[in-house]
């Protein structure tokens, strides 16, 4: 097959799917990889790298999705693009099927089969394809650097001849991938560290990284699914969240925020009445922000600057890292290419491909989504 990068069109977007050290992972598969020019740019990967890596490069996107049997991308494609690909042919990566109806409508009548990564399921054989977590990964590290560049404060304690300095205090607000590293960023920084995550089970990984793990009484609730993301709690839960960490507020310098549920608003976690018990100078990332945010002040993509505190609705941190990034991402995307190619069809038994599949056969095959474009629809 002919597999084809096209350069990311989506503004900020620095990342490419595909980097020249995983090239030769399809070549030795048997597939040629078209690359579009310039598509490694950003991300500091240049032409003459793909070349010598085994890819042929192709002049501009409409030759190479004309080529194409399978695309890998990075963000998920626009509806233009989405016309583009070759009808009865494959997509893979990242989709955002519920915040591009439009997109996953068009790929259905071109009958072209979608897999997006967010689908990926969350079991073992597949640790190894969770692009999320790669990702969240990036923006967990790039949260606490951008916060300590947002203060007016050094993070670490300092000795020094005109006095002590002492460290900085940060709050992260989920311990999930991105909220771990977090912590263990700010503590290299030299901060002292709080976190909170209403699942008493992550309580070892957050002390293991040197911070403090906010213990609260909850009430009795399933806080994860059966799939390993945050479940959506009831009003008493959320208030019972907020009271814990308004207690924090008064003394804490940045607070990282990350919680989210898969496929809903991410949870209120900080209300306008306890930004206000924030300290003045003091910053809020928050990086659900694209789900809504967890503080109710959060504008997506822009810094707001309320009752003293800047608060930043981050939007696609890895952007911001895309060498890094895009090495992990396409180290994913590769694995995941392996594991529906390793035959010569694509298998629907396995747990895998079924799940990541999101179109196929002029038909949007996963239930949630099929649901959500009736109900958009109506």
């Amino acid at each position: 097959m002919k597999v084809g990068i096209p350069k990311e069109i989506r503004e900020g977007e620095t990342r490419v799917a595909l980097v020249p050290a995983m090239v030769s992972v399809l070549t030795k598969m048997e597939h040629e990889v078209l690359v579009q020019k310039g598509a490694g740019e950003s991300a500091s990967f240049a032409d003459e790298a793909y070349e010598q890596a085994g890819a042929q490069l192709v002049d501009d996107a409409a030759k190479l999705y004309e080529q194409a049997d399978v695309v890998l991308k990075v963000q998920a494609p626009t509806v233009e693009e989405a016309k583009q690909i070759k009808e009865g042919g494959v997509y893979v990566g990242f989709l955002a099927p519920l915040a591009n109806p439009d997109v996953v409508r068009v790929l259905a009548e071109r009958k072209v089969t979608a897999f997006a990564l967010e689908f990926v399921p969350r079991i073992s054989r597949a640790q190894s394809m969770d692009a999320l977590s790669a990702m969240a990964t990036v923006a967990g590290y790039k949260a606490v650097l951008l916060a300590a560049n947002m203060v007016g404060k050094m993070f670490p304690l300092l000795m020094t001849a005109a006095g002590t300095i002492p460290p900085a205090n940060v709050l992260v607000l989920g311990a999930g991938v991105a909220g771990l590293q977090a912590i263990a960023t700010a503590r290299r920084l030299g901060a002292r560290v709080e976190a909170f995550d209403p699942r008493p089970a992550v309580r070892e990984q957050v002390q293991s990284l040197g911070a403090t793990f906010i213990e609260m009484e909850l009430p009795e609730e399933d806080v994860e699914t059966e799939g390993g993301y945050a479940k959506e709690q009831s009003e008493a839960f959320l208030k019972k969240e907020q009271e814990a960490i308004a207690g924090r507020l008064s003394r804490m310098d940045v607070v990282v925020t990350t919680a989210q549920i898969f496929g809903k608003r991410a949870p209120l976690l900080i209300t306008e009445e306890m930004v206000k018990l924030m300290p003045e100078g003091a910053a809020i990332i928050d990086l659900a922000a694209e789900q809504g945010g967890n503080c109710e002040l959060t504008e997506a993509g822009k810094t707001v600057e309320k009752h003293g505190v800047k608060i930043y609705g981050a939007v696609n941190l890895p952007a911001m890292v895309p060498v890094h990034a895009s090495q992990m991402y396409s180290k994913t995307v590769t694995n995941l290419f392996k594991q529906l190619f390793k035959d010569q069809t694509l298998n629907f038994e396995d747990e895998i491909t079924l799940k990541a599949c999101i179109t196929r056969d002029g038909e949007v095959v996963n239930e949630l989504i099929a649901s959500a474009l009736k109900e958009g629809g109506r």
